[in-house]
């Protein structure tokens, strides 16, 4: 994919699966809702979930974006780094005196509200907090341009 085909695309996809590694070197592979804006993944993840205490321990992810059922409709994106968290840890939000990366999560607070709830109005629920991907690596494909 071109560049704005990734940007087009991880902008439309819903759900995105994480892999992590724990502790004991097995990895860890779950679903996780996203966004995609300024060349970053954003991943709104539980703290007490495996993922957040792998993370912890280890920052390297690798995260898949994929759509299509019939191979000549597969596409999606592969993206691999360090997450790093963003913002109060879990998420409150709301507070104009807390200068833990408020200003950084605007944009992603918007586009996530947006996305799956349909308003612009974000609403931390003190259980979640953000996470950065700023890619190392980003590799894309789409079946549909192959030609039969």
């Amino acid at each position: 994919m071109t560049s704005q085909e990734v940007d087009a695309f991880l902008g439309s996809e819903r759900t995105c699966r994480v892999a992590t590694v724990g502790a004991d070197g097995r990895p860890h592979v779950a679903p996780l809702w996203f966004v995609w804006t300024g060349g970053c993944l954003w991943l709104n993840s539980l703290v007490r979930s495996q993922r957040w205490a792998d993370l912890v321990r280890d920052p390297r992810i690798a995260v898949v974006v994929d759509s299509g059922v019939e191979f000549g409709e597969l596409r999606g994106v592969e993206l691999s780094g360090a997450v790093e968290p963003v913002g109060d840890i879990p998420r409150h939000g709301g507070d104009p005196a807390d200068p833990t990366g408020l200003a950084e999560l605007v944009e992603p607070e918007r586009l996530f509200a947006r996305k799956y709830t349909g308003t612009d109005e974000f609403v931390a629920d003190g259980r979640h907090a953000w996470l950065r991907l700023t890619p190392e690596k980003l590799t894309s494909w789409d079946f549909r341009k192959m030609r039969r």
